[in-house]
């Protein structure tokens, strides 16, 4: 089957394309070209865009701005997101990281979107053609929301300082193989060590990554000790429902959620 590519110098413009339905946007090309070679007919043809936006960095006042097509070997190289530097690194191997991109992660189905569960750590904001919304609001519409809102064209987000940001991938081929689970937290602490403010993503503990909310709500107050994140292990997997595939079973992943969780936060 012959498919065919377009090829725009605006975001706004790919959008447009989009539009006609059957079509796909081709940003790195690693999971919808994927698609496409595993029998995925309902692709048509592909759209891209040139916009030199779309694979840009940009930092400022203590916020970063990744546009959609920017790689995660763009990320690991990045001396500004060197606390995001290892999420980056642990997505497939380098030829992988070269072509895919922040964009198409945001739209991967589990076990993969691993780079997704560090940006809803971090609250980040998803930004369209037509608009903006936090990252909790995508995920939940993601499958329908570029219908409205046309395509992703950047995500921004506050930097975290030095120590702030976790971030814990189990795969049982290392370092580049596909999630047993992944978890990435964000832990704020006021001046005596007590946590003020947690966001937990999880991976693979769904079809898409999600927040931890039982547990962020149990550690607030608390101190990063063993007595202190107790009650935060105990719900650790509250509201999960996560996936099994060649790789591991549902069953297995919810057992080992709380032992890497708690080694997450101790470490």
């Amino acid at each position: 089957m012959a498919l065919e590519l377009q090829t725009f110098s605006s975001s706004a413009e790919a959008s447009a394309a989009l539009r006609g339905g059957g079509k796909s946007y081709l940003g790195g090309g690693s999971l919808v070209v994927r698609a496409v070679n595993e029998g995925d007919v309902r692709i048509t043809g592909y759209v891209r865009s040139t916009d030199k936006a779309l694979t840009s960095i940009a930092t400022d006042g203590g916020r970063a701005r990744l546009g959609a097509s920017v790689t995660m070997a763009q990320v690991v190289g990045c001396e500004a997101l060197s606390e995001l530097a290892p999420a980056a690194k642990l997505i497939g191997g380098p030829a992988v990281r070269n072509v895919a991109t922040v964009g198409g992660n945001l739209f991967a189905r589990s076990p993969f979107g691993d780079f997704t569960v560090a940006l809803l750590a971090l609250g980040a904001t998803v930004h369209f053609t037509d608009g903006e919304m936090d990252i909790d609001a995508f995920l939940a519409a993601r499958e329908t929301v570029t219908d409205e809102r046309g395509i992703v064209v950047a995500v921004s987000f506050d930097i975290p300082p030095s120590g702030r940001f976790r971030f814990l991938k189990i795969s049982r081929v290392k370092p580049k193989g596909v999630a047993v689970l992944t978890i990435a937290a964000a832990i704020g602490t006021d001046a005596k060590g007590t946590i003020s403010e947690a966001r937990i993503a999880l991976g693979c503990m769904s079809d898409r990554p999600i927040r931890a909310e039982a547990a962020e709500k149990a550690l607030v107050g608390s101190e990063l000790s063993e007595s202190g994140i107790a009650g935060a292990v105990d719900v650790i997997g509250e509201g999960t429902a996560p996936i099994t595939d060649p790789i591991a079973s549902s069953w297995y992943r919810a057992e080992v959620l709380p032992v890497h969780f708690r080694r997450l936060m101790l470490d």
